[in-house]
């Protein structure tokens, strides 16, 4: 069994190699390959790391640097406009995210975790409610994983920190992202989170690896899930959206982190793709399709490793081609 998952590993990095060494090193060269990687059921992480918009702003400048500087508080939008029912998506791992935000509960024999907390408005309804009515009681809530610092991700986190004594979890450069944050609650500084970092509870390990580029300290997730008692390995890259605002170290970094991780977790068997934002991997038709799904259905959020692969073939790709363009800009 062994040498069979390492003859397909083997198998899948040439392809990788053959496939890096073709792309023309230019700007629609790396674009390309990433609408290639993409192909119709990825587009979504595609827009939003290879943005049309990628020659307009000059590096560093616009919108994405001012995140995490004191703005203005936002308005809270409609319910109606976010609000998304809970779901189960495998024996261990729920949905509890808006129709825009994806959030996470792991289940395991000792407690939950969770992967991302919402804007603050969403907390309370989709996570605590929504582990309510998924039978699941948020009082076992002990970890909150934070994939990176803006508040999309940390807002609901005080929430949990403070009525259910969860521990929260951020890298180190994120803290500080979170602290800056002067737009959403500050949850208080716990526990943080370090490359390689197994983060054990109960009969579930987490891997957590340190992946800076939308963040200076953004976090991914090998999370291992099973469906109907069958293993699989579920992936989150933890950062995705680039725009020309981001500065050319992150974007060198973002694509060191991208080729990293989709190393790790095709080598580590994921074959599960799960995300924070339910654009980039069209999430809510696999949602749909399991509220659909009967008994010998495939599980719609099992895509296999080549899937996986390519999910992060894009984020590299669209990282290339951002940073030639951002140098372009210099020029």
């Amino acid at each position: 069994m062994k040498s069979l998952f390492a003859a397909n590993f083997l198998a899948l990095t040439l392809a990788a190699v053959a496939f890096s060494q073709s792309i023309p090193d230019t700007i629609e060269g790396h674009r390309s390959a990433a609408r290639a990687a993409a192909g119709q059921d990825l587009v979504g992480i595609y827009n939003r790391a290879c943005p049309n918009d990628a020659a307009a702003t000059p590096a560093g400048r616009g919108p994405a640097a001012g995140r995490g500087a004191a703005a203005t508080p936002r308005p809270d939008p409609p319910r109606e406009e976010w609000y998304a029912e809970p779901v189960k998506v495998f024996d261990n791992l729920y949905f509890v995210g808006t129709k825009i935000h994806g959030s996470w509960a792991v289940t395991t024999s000792d407690g939950i975790i969770i992967i991302d907390t919402l804007y603050s408005y969403a907390g309370q309804p989709e996570i605590v409610e929504g582990l309510r009515k998924l039978g699941l009681d948020p009082n076992q809530i002990k970890y909150v994983l934070v994939s990176h610092g803006h508040g999309d991700h940390h807002a609901s986190a005080k929430m949990l920190q403070d009525e259910f004594h969860a521990h929260v979890i951020l890298s180190e450069p994120d803290w500080g992202l979170v602290e800056r944050d002067t737009r959403n609650p500050m949850p208080k500084r716990d526990m943080v989170a370090t490359d390689g970092e197994k983060l054990k509870l109960g009969d579930t390990t987490l891997t957590l690896y340190i992946t800076p580029g939308h963040t200076p300290g953004t976090i991914s997730t090998l999370v291992p899930v099973k469906d109907l008692g069958r293993p699989h390995l579920a992936a989150e890259w933890g950062g995705t959206a680039l725009s020309p605002a981001t500065p050319i170290p992150m974007l060198e970094a973002y694509i060191k982190s991208a080729e990293r991780f989709r190393d790790v977790a095709v080598g580590a068997g994921a074959d599960v793709l799960i995300t924070n934002h339910s654009e980039f991997d069209n999430s809510f038709a696999k949602l749909d399709a399991l509220k659909a799904r009967k008994p010998g259905d495939p599980n719609p959020y099992v895509v296999g490793k080549q899937t996986v692969q390519r999910y992060l073939t894009v984020a590299e790709e669209c990282g290339k081609a951002m940073l030639l363009a951002a140098k372009a800009r210099q020029q």
